[in-house]
């Protein structure tokens, strides 16, 4: 009955990556700008790091998770102060018309920013722990179970990901400046705002 630990893992990656925060609205943002592969692209960085924090939490790895929640104040500055200068480059940045195709640089680009900027989110494994033992995961028999847990919380979040920008690139052909301009100033005041609650945190921690 192993295959029941990848399909609790698939239901937690979802639930996890579904909320629409700074994430998902960037991925919102690079779909209809930049087409569907670069939001689903940035969709996979996400989804690697919520893999990384699920494997912390799923083969029970206490060391790292109490370094990662020790060290909170520190991530959540970092991830505080860029998602801020994101945020306000998004939110001023002038409507384009959706680019014709996107290269692999930028694709590269694209994965690694959301991978660093989903790292920098520690507190996320209190949530995998939380829904772990919602999902009745809080005690994993072996280490392979942990590994398909792991596979499946990439997978459910990288479906998520291809949902939501296959949904967004939908509109992409259909996409006026009038709407592009909405997308930079909806998608820029999330991660703005995102950004200010995380320096809000941290001055209430220092």
């Amino acid at each position: 009955m192993l295959w029941i630990f990848l399909l609790k893992g698939i239901a937690v990656g979802f639930c996890i990556a579904a909320p629409v925060g700074p994430i998902g609205a960037l991925c919102i943002r690079r779909s209809l700008t930049e087409g569907r592969l670069v939001g689903f692209v940035t969709g996979l960085g996400a989804a690697t790091a919520d893999a990384a924090y699920g494997g912390v939490a799923g083969f029970g790895l206490r060391a790292v998770s109490g370094f990662l929640i020790r060290e909170t104040f520190w991530f959540e500055l970092v991830g505080g102060v860029v998602l801020c200068g994101l945020g306000v480059r998004i939110f001023r940045s002038p409507a384009v018309e959706p680019a014709a195709g996107a290269r692999a640089a930028g694709l590269r680009a694209a994965y690694w920013s959301t991978l660093l900027l989903t790292l920098t989110n520690p507190t996320t494994i209190l949530s995998f722990i939380a829904l772990f033992a919602g999902f009745g995961l809080s005690a994993i028999p072996h280490s392979l179970a942990a590994g398909l847990l792991v596979a499946g919380v990439f997978l459910g979040s990288a479906l998520w990901s291809l949902l939501l920008s296959s949904g967004v690139g939908w509109f992409r052909a259909r996409a006026s400046s009038t709407w592009l301009r909405a997308v930079n100033r909806f998608s820029g005041g999330v991660i703005l705002v995102s950004g200010i609650y995380a320096l809000l945190l941290c001055l209430r921690k220092g």
